[in-house]
């Protein structure tokens, strides 16, 4: 198992190396120019700044069996094809049964903004969202290292 994580814009990444470092688990963080984020106990790939350019980086990293974090549908959809678990930020896990509605909601929403219509951004990060997080990721990590 190795843990992946879609740094850009990722609030939970110190969170994720700490963790991974508790249990020896190899974590890579992958960023672009414009968010070089570097932790002890990660190794750090940095991409060239441009549209989704992690994303692919990092699908073309990862293999059954490791963990990714993002918080992006689309590729939580890609990990999952390639037999990967995926958790988002705040501590829910990205399956099969609920990602098609996942990507369904994303690009119904694009579509409302295109044709003017604005969206509520997210609410300010709260501390229970963090220990929602690691609790996710501690109880993920449990399940995968358990023969």
């Amino acid at each position: 198992m190795h843990i992946l994580i879609d740094a850009d814009g990722c609030p939970v990444t110190g969170i994720t190396v700490r963790i991974a470092r508790q249990y020896g688990i190899g974590c890579t963080i992958i960023c672009d120019t414009a968010h070089r984020i570097e932790h002890d106990g990660a190794e750090t790939i940095i991409v060239d700044k441009g549209a989704d350019s992690a994303d692919f980086r990092l699908v073309n990293l990862v293999q059954t069996g490791d963990l990714v974090i993002t918080q992006d549908y689309g590729l939580a959809a890609m990990c999952l094809s390639r037999n990967a678990r995926v958790l988002n930020p705040d501590g829910k896990e990205f399956i099969e049964d609920n990602i098609f509605g996942l990507l369904e909601l994303r690009a119904a929403s694009a579509k409302y903004r295109r044709s003017g219509g604005r969206m509520k951004g997210p609410a300010k990060r709260t501390q229970q969202q963090n220990k929602d997080f690691e609790a996710a990721l501690l109880a993920i990590i449990e399940k995968m290292m358990t023969p």
